[in-house]
């Protein structure tokens, strides 16, 4: 990397955090880099079969619907979402439903018939297409201790489904811009995970404004990005390497 990506005329990361990050390892300025999120392609809306679908996997009579996205390795820190999730007001009546598959299954079912919350948690396993799950949810959570991007929170978003995340790094706060829209919450603090869990559960959304953050990250806006990224960098001299901030 160190060599390497000297002779680039242009470099790229998916967030603002990554550059940072390569541009340490590479010893390099951030500024040679050039930040251009993930493209997140909109779904086509599930029929109603899907849907229907989606809803029987959901516990039945139980309350607000939370959900999370992600494969079941520790770098994800279910555990987290487990511990948090048993710390919410009884009252509340919520399920969670674990959307992913992976090595740590076992050990998570173990967790939550620990914390005796086993009969509120649904483990649905993998679903290519999990657009019918974050319509039929009230909440998406990532509670990731890192990320590349975060890829399921704009999923979310372009659904208009709110989100609460830890601010790990890289992507959440950019996604989220620090806040505006989604909560965030410290890496590893499960109390902090379920206060704001419970106060988005809480609080009105506007589907509306959460739809068009995520056109944000549309591919065709990616996709016009590296078209001038590489546009300019075409024009310019090739015996000198291009900087971009």
């Amino acid at each position: 990397m160190a060599i390497g990506f000297r002779f680039a005329h242009a470099c790229v990361g998916v967030s603002r955090g990554v550059v940072t990050d390569i541009a340490r390892l590479a010893w390099m300025k951030p500024g040679r880099f050039k930040v251009i999120y993930n493209p997140i392609p909109l779904r086509e809306i599930p029929s109603a079969a899907s849907l229907r679908q989606a809803q029987e996997f959901w516990l039945k009579g139980a309350g607000p619907r939370i959900l999370s996205v992600a494969s079941l390795k520790l770098p994800k820190n279910h555990a987290l979402l487990l511990r948090a999730f048993s710390l919410l007001p009884r009252a509340l009546d919520a399920q969670l439903m674990l959307l992913g598959q992976g090595d740590g299954e076992p050990t998570l079912r173990t967790l939550a018939d620990e914390l005796r919350i086993s009969d509120r948690v649904v483990f649905a396993g993998f679903h290519p297409d999990p657009t019918a799950f974050y319509i039929t949810a009230d909440l998406l959570v990532l509670s990731s201790d890192y990320e590349g991007f975060g890829n399921v929170i704009v999923e979310a978003l372009a659904v208009g489904t709110p989100v609460v995340s830890t601010d790990c790094p890289t992507g959440p706060a950019e996604i989220l811009a620090n806040g505006t829209f989604g909560r965030l919450v410290p890496v590893g603090d499960a109390g902090a995970l379920a206060a704001s869990m419970t106060a988005s559960l809480s609080e009105g959304h506007d589907p509306e404004l959460l739809k068009a953050r995520a056109r944000h990250f549309s591919g065709h806006r990616a996709v016009q990005q590296y078209v001038d990224m590489l546009f300019a960098e075409g024009h310019q001299d090739s015996t000198e390497p291009a900087e971009t901030t």
